[in-house]
């Protein structure tokens, strides 16, 4: 009779403990399924966030174009707005303007084509830049149509059928300055250097915004352009946006240099916005690529991360104020 009374002990004793560790697992089951819950919800918040700086940035292109015809750090489109506060987190983004920098895919014209105008501006950037002016043929040999390597220093399909894992050379247009750790020297730390100077537009207009461009892509518009001619350059936008592209060639230091007049523009159509929010422990990025026409402006590619930092320099001019 004693021993079934311990049986029986024992017994219920397990029923309990089986029944507390199930009654552990559930809550901590529960709390895991609040918490992911409750990220997924704060996730989705961030994004709508992002998606309504986004249209933001929409509106601010399009009065910008009904208020004047030109582009600078000064317009309201370029001033650093500091990061919203928004209910549970914060809201942050910048425009860019990608005419201010140098277009990959103009090294090819609209037939697949070399150009070696833009193969010409493209080595004078490399050569400010520090890096070696051989990577243009490359690159050239993965945007155009052909399979002809290009002399010296160029890659077609022989040289990268030969990597592990094996690819072609792409033959079209670059979706992306990221894309271009896929070409033959063209490394992490090269690609870096680069990437606060050029874009990957889907045209093959090679046209640089005066108004917006650093001085490293403003020395690429002529020959024999020196670090202080490009000082000078900048010097001169700083007295006053240039209205015209007459006004900048007319520039002493440009004195004597041949530019050609279709890569300088004083207007642009192609911007970038990054944008990033925060709420609770959600988080969301995106980059949204803009062309802004006088008909519209419209979003040409949207993606969920950040091709660039959000906080970034501060756009020239934008010391003079925010103007129409």
């Amino acid at each position: 009779m004693r021993r079934q009374r311990g049986v029986a002990l024992i017994t219920a004793i397990l029923m309990v403990s089986l029944a507390t560790v199930a009654a552990v697992a559930m809550a901590t089951r529960q709390q895991l399924d609040l918490r992911r819950t409750g990220n997924l919800l704060h996730g989705e918040q961030a994004w709508a966030y992002v998606l309504g700086a986004e249209s933001w940035a929409r509106v601010i292109l399009a009065r910008d174009l009904t208020r004047n015809k030109t582009d600078s750090g000064q317009d309201d489109w370029a001033t650093r707005v500091p990061a919203a506060l928004v209910e549970g987190g914060s809201v942050a983004g910048r425009v860019v303007d990608l005419q201010g920098r140098f277009n990959l895919n103009s090294l090819v014209d609209e037939q697949g084509r070399a150009v070696p105008a833009a193969i010409a501006r493209f080595k004078r950037l490399l050569q400010v830049l520090d890096i070696s002016e051989t990577l243009a043929n490359a690159l050239v040999d993965w945007l155009d149509k052909n399979v002809d390597v290009t002399f010296p220093d160029g890659a077609e399909d022989n040289a990268y059928l030969l990597l592990n894992p094996p690819y072609r050379a792409a033959n079209r247009p670059l979706g992306s300055v990221s894309e271009l750790r896929l070409v033959q020297g063209f490394t992490a730390e090269v690609v870096d250097g680069l990437r606060p100077f050029v874009c990957a537009l889907p045209t093959s207009s090679g046209a640089v915004n005066v108004n917006t461009a650093p001085a490293e892509v403003l020395r690429t518009l002529a020959a024999n352009l020196s670090e202080s001619d490009g000082e000078a350059l900048l010097a001169a936008r700083e007295q006053g946006v240039f209205e015209d592209a007459a006004r900048f060639l007319a520039l002493a230091p440009l004195a004597g240099k041949q530019v050609d007049a279709d890569s300088v523009t004083v207007a642009s159509q192609w911007f970038r916005l990054v944008a990033e929010a925060s709420v609770g422990q959600g988080y969301a990025g995106l980059t949204s690529l803009f062309q802004r026409t006088p008909q519209a402006t419209r979003v040409v590619r949207r993606e969920r991360l950040l091709q660039e930092p959000v906080t970034g320099p501060a756009p020239a001019g934008e010391a003079a104020g925010a103007g129409g």
